[in-house]
């Protein structure tokens, strides 16, 4: 097998950035831990709580300060014969809750036998495994969107056969792109959970355009256990695996076979979760409510760069439940539209999807943009149709500059308020919707000019 030198490069050259940062910067991780725009409460690695609301479980003074990780957080409560999910700081699926202190008390909970991603980790090294982890994560992903850029399926697929397929990035360049974007790289840095669902997500689409279906339901389904949105992934990639599984497979299956038997894996897996983390919790229900019941009730109101907590701050109690149910359906709503219209580039509707994620979730980050801007390059043979490119990434600049400044405004000098950061989000959702309505708009014009090819290069009004 030929080693690719510029690969090998890439990979090498962004682990060792990383890791240059991790240890050129101690603080910098912390710092960026606790930004708003990186760290969601759904997602934080590390989240600051006063020691009064642990006095109750600790034998340690009140007065001093503690500075708990959010999956430390659930650990202390568990070792201290506390459910983990009692309170409303440990989000994270129970298989998170780490591994190994049966020995150290009587616990209420059994210890869970699913070895979480930070298990077994000694204190002392635990800086510097989390950053070797969270290194690898993210070569993992870029090896995804490779591997998605060398299959071509964004420029030719079954159904569909861009005119303009021989414009394209390689896919080296591709990688480069995910790997050396600065929200990437912050999201690396700031260590949110994330950053798993992402590199879980990719894993999917990636298996699925490589003709391994089942790896893909459960890449997608184990998203969805840390996630919960990317279950709606679920009908794009399945019409993915079906195109693909065309094009290998002889004799051709059917389209309402394929999809039953792979949106039965993808139920299956997710509800094997579920039960092993019914298990691991000392079956109880109760991490339903902790985890997922905050995607959809959104009880934590911290403010991010999303759409929702400003919103439902101001929101009166009684008009709550309908506006969480209008939010949520506008979400849904797009699934079924997108793989209507778009039924012959399964490919791209996840990428759109991804990237009204980034917007329209309850809790997004700019983790989320950063998966959106890893797959966009693969549709590069469409740049040259989008009109208004340049307006889109300076309003993404111009939010990511001034997002900070205005956070720090309202919450640390006092000279603004919450409009002074929700304004500026509001800035960051429109250059996100405008690359989006762009990208939808040069995908439809490409098809478009399939079946007029006399109106190529033609200027184009709506009428």
């Amino acid at each position: 097998m030929a080693v690719d030198r510029r690969k090998i490069l890439l990979f090498g050259s962004a682990a060792a950035l990383r890791f240059f940062l991790f240890s050129a910067f101690p603080l910098l991780p912390d710092l960026l831990t606790g930004r708003a725009e990186i760290s969601t409460p759904v997602t934080s690695f590390k989240r600051c709580m006063p020691i009064l609301n642990l006095a109750q479980y600790a034998e340690l003074e009140i007065g001093h300060s503690l500075t708990l990780f959010a999956v430390q957080e659930g650990l202390f409560l568990y070792t201290h014969n506390v459910s983990p999910y009692d309170g409303g700081v440990f989000y994270q699926a129970s298989t998170s809750v780490p591994h190994g202190l049966r020995d150290q008390a009587d616990l209420q909970y059994q210890a869970p036998l699913f070895l979480p991603l930070f298990a077994l980790i000694p204190s002392q090294l635990f800086s510097l495994v989390t950053a070797l982890l969270y290194i690898l994560a993210d070569l993992l992903c870029a090896q995804s969107v490779i591997q998605l850029a060398e299959s071509g399926v964004a420029r030719s697929s079954r159904l569909f056969t861009s005119p303009r397929k021989h414009i394209k990035w390689d896919s080296v360049a591709v990688g480069a792109a995910y790997l050396f974007n600065p929200f990437t790289i912050a999201t690396c840095l700031a260590r949110p959970t994330s950053v798993f669902s992402n590199c879980a997500i990719l894993y999917a689409i990636a298996s699925a355009v490589n003709h391994r279906p089942a790896k893909s339901m459960l890449a997608l389904a184990l998203a969805a256990y840390l996630s919960l949105y990317p279950a709606l992934l679920s009908p794009p990639l399945i019409l993915l695996c079906y195109d693909e599984s065309m094009v290998a497979k002889h004799p051709k299956p059917s389209i309402t076979s394929s999809a039953s038997k792979l949106s039965s894996f993808f139920i299956g897996s997710l509800s094997w979760f579920m039960i092993m983390s019914y298990l691991l919790t000392g079956e109880s229900w109760e991490f339903l409510q902790s985890t997922y019941g905050v995607h959809l009730l959104l009880p934590d109101l911290t403010p991010n760069v999303g759409l929702w907590w400003y919103f439902f701050i101001e929101m009166f109690d009684p008009f709550r439940q309908f506006f969480l149910g209008v939010f949520w359906l506008h979400l849904l709503g797009y699934v079924g539209g997108l793989c209507i219209r778009l039924r012959k580039q399964p490919l791209f509707v996840l990428t759109t999807l991804v990237g009204l994620f980034a917007i329209f979730q309850p809790y997004p980050s700019i983790s989320d943009a950063s998966l959106y801007f890893a797959m966009l390059p693969l549709y590069s043979h469409i740049f040259p149709l989008m009109r208004y490119a340049f307006f889109a990434v300076a309003t993404i600049l111009y939010a990511t500059l001034l997002g900070p400044a205005f956070y720090y405004l309202w919450i640390y000098a006092g000279s603004g308020n919450a409009n002074f950061f929700y304004a500026i989000t509001l800035v960051w959702s429109l250059g996100l919707s405008i690359i989006v309505g762009e990208c939808l708009f040069a995908v439809l014009r490409d098809e478009w000019e399939i079946e007029r090819p006399e109106m190529k290069g033609k200027d184009v009004r709506r009428i």
